[in-house]
């Protein structure tokens, strides 16, 4: 899973990217290419496990973060979005839009006005201005070649690209439009900037606390779609947390009314966006995170392990994780009548414990 943080310059995009990765807090040095780090996705059930089980390995899901470079103002004082800007961005599976809420007079926000409303709206439109010119573009090239090869498949495929047209030209991003998995599917390759899962993150400063609720309704009522999220963080505060021992950093959160870390918040938000849920493996060897889509099959959860395991799946042996945790063993899981055998058709749980039983 890959997602990109974009925002415009001086939004705090790369502190939250250092943040992620664990990093310096240093700038993005290429001015035209994303930075990538490969971040663990921390799940304290997976730590929990490690304690019963105390295996000689634990590994944690990961993604992908981009830190796309922020976007500058030209020579004539306007916002400029160029191409390559936008061939980083269609690479990713989420987007993360960072606004800045925070004030800083040393560093100028690129359009002179902090208004995060605004930084929303304008990556919002360029991106459906992209959408619109990409379509309209398939659309006329799709009838040509009709024209010349009378090609079934391609007719077929006339009106979706119609029905995103017309959304698009409404001013509403795709993802807002209703598309069934064989519409979906046509769709992936094209890589449409308003169709992909939406998080966007508000940067505030610890002398903002008291307006995030504000600010967080505002962006609500701007978005309108309950499938973005909308999360605040403290990007100055989230980077001094880095620096602190396990103890000191839980102190620091209470006395500033950090519930979550910022880490934790956006790669929640990340699941969400994208469908995604967890299982796990366990044992004295490994204990293990692994990522699936919502609604997969323990076949299809088994084709993640290895694809051996698709093929030649039998059963599952399943316990949902609060369930092993109250009772600590397998044994005990039979005893209460909470470890089940399941076929391919079961649907795994977000959290369940699964050992595949393969030929």
């Amino acid at each position: 899973m890959q997602i990109g943080l974009v925002g415009l310059q001086y939004s705090g995009k790369t502190t939250l990217f250092n943040i992620l990765s664990g990093k310096e807090n240093e700038p993005n040095a290429a001015i035209d290419k994303a930075s990538i780090e490969v971040v663990k996705v921390p799940d304290e059930r997976l730590n929990v496990l490690t304690e019963i089980f105390n295996p000689k390995k634990e590994v944690h899901a990961t993604i992908e973060v981009y830190d796309i470079p922020g976007l500058r103002t030209g020579d004539d004082g306007k916002l400029r979005i160029t191409n390559s800007f936008l061939s980083e961005v269609k690479n990713n599976d989420a987007l993360f839009y960072v606004v800045r809420q925070f004030k800083e007079d040393s560093v100028l926000h690129p359009m002179n006005k902090i208004e995060p409303t605004e930084d929303i709206s304008f990556l919002e439109n360029e991106f459906l201005f992209y959408d619109l010119a990409f379509l309209e573009n398939r659309i006329d090239k799709i009838k040509r070649e009709v024209m010349k090869t009378k090609d079934d498949k391609l007719k077929r495929e006339i009106p979706l690209i119609e029905k995103c047209l017309h959304h698009v030209e409404k001013e509403k991003p795709l993802r807002t439009l209703e598309l069934d998995d064989a519409e979906l599917k046509i769709l992936s390759g094209y890589q449409l900037l308003t169709l992909k899962p939406l998080v966007i993150a508000i940067n505030f400063d610890d002398e903002s606390i008291d307006k995030v609720d504000e600010e967080l309704k505002k962006a609500k009522e701007l978005v309108n779609d309950e499938n973005v999220k909308i999360i605040p963080f403290f990007a100055k505060l989230e980077l001094e947390l880095t620096n602190l021992t396990d103890e000191d950093r839980k102190m620091f959160m209470e006395d500033y009314g950090i519930k979550e870390s910022a880490l934790s918040k956006i790669l929640k938000a990340s699941y969400e966006a994208l469908g995604l849920q967890s299982f796990f493996t366990v044992g004295e060897d490994e204990n293990r995170a692994w990522t699936i889509k919502k609604n997969y099959t323990a076949q299809d959860a088994a084709g993640v392990i290895h694809t051996d395991f698709y093929n030649k799946f039998i059963r599952a042996e399943v316990v949902g994780y609060e369930d092993f945790v109250t009772h600590k063993t397998f044994a005990k899981c039979k005893e209460a009548g909470v470890w089940k055998l399941e076929g391919k058709e079961y649907i795994v749980q977000d959290g369940d414990i699964l050992n595949i039983r393969h030929s």
